[in-house]
């Protein structure tokens, strides 16, 4: 029985990794050809197609979500697992939420961003749109991992610090998100993933304009976004796959700088 596991497990994970190389191995072998200077130009044209634009707006909305969603997540994880009774009717109905908010459709986080940002508040197709929406969104990821990873630490190392004379406070400020944030942070990148990769919440949102906006009340498009925009005419199909390759290598950054950071984290506790 266990050399029958031994390789319903060695199969899976080699299957995992076929999977991911056949996947990127496609994306690249499509997307160097369209590839071209003119798709880095600095503002988009139907003549260049640029992506420019597009990356800067994924790297602004990525910034704005996680200051939305990283205070009232964190904030959020901690009051579950350090102030609040557990078998209180407060903290099943906020798990409840949050289950129920991360099993949510993403397209249903766009029809409620459009109704209610766009449409209610009036702030129309825009960035700040887009970037409340995206927060709504990954706001579930956050608290959850926060929450696990605070479970996670070492209770004897919170006592240690009461007994010394420190407040709870204290305890949780210096003692345990210090020993948690590795398990933050991997929430946090999980978060970057999807928001690098939605696209049917920011169409209702954040809009599908092409240039590059210069305030939060201007519409625009993630680098997800212009792929499906290209994708969906005929015409800019090897720009669509360019575009996805540039998209990949953003995100294998984004893991390894987050990575080097969660070792950096490691090193400094």
């Amino acid at each position: 029985m266990s050399k029958v596991l031994r390789i319903l497990v060695k199969l899976s994970a080699i299957l995992t990794v076929s999977i991911f190389l056949i996947t990127v191995g496609y994306i690249v072998i499509r997307g160097i050809p369209g590839l071209s200077w003119d798709m880095f130009a600095w503002k988009y044209t139907s003549e260049n197609l640029s992506l420019v634009p597009a990356m800067i707006t994924t790297i602004m909305l990525i910034v704005l979500v996680l200051a939305i969603a990283i205070p009232f997540g964190v904030l959020t994880g901690i009051y579950l697992t350090e102030y609040a009774r557990q078998q209180s009717k407060v903290v099943i109905a906020i798990r409840l939420a949050t289950e129920t908010l991360a099993g949510i459709p993403s397209i249903v986080y766009g029809l409620f961003g459009m109704l209610f940002f766009v449409f209610r508040l009036q702030w129309s197709y825009s960035l700040i749109a887009g970037a409340f929406t995206a927060a709504i969104m990954v706001l579930p990821l956050i608290i959850r991992t926060t929450e696990e990873a605070l479970l996670a630490v070492d209770p004897l190392l919170k006592q240690a610090s009461l007994g010394l004379g420190a407040t709870k406070l204290q305890t949780i400020v210096k003692v345990c998100l210090p020993v948690a944030m590795p398990g933050i942070l991997a929430g946090v990148i999980l978060s970057i993933g999807r928001i690098v990769g939605e696209t049917a919440a920011f169409i209702f949102t954040l809009g599908t304009m092409a240039q590059l906006p210069t305030r939060l009340t201007e519409s625009g498009r993630t680098l997800a976004l212009h792929m499906y925009v290209l994708s969906s005419e005929a015409f800019h199909v090897r720009e669509a796959f360019a575009t996805a390759l540039v998209l990949l290598v953003i995100v294998l950054v984004i893991n390894r700088l987050s990575t080097r950071l969660s070792k950096l984290v490691n090193k400094t506790k």
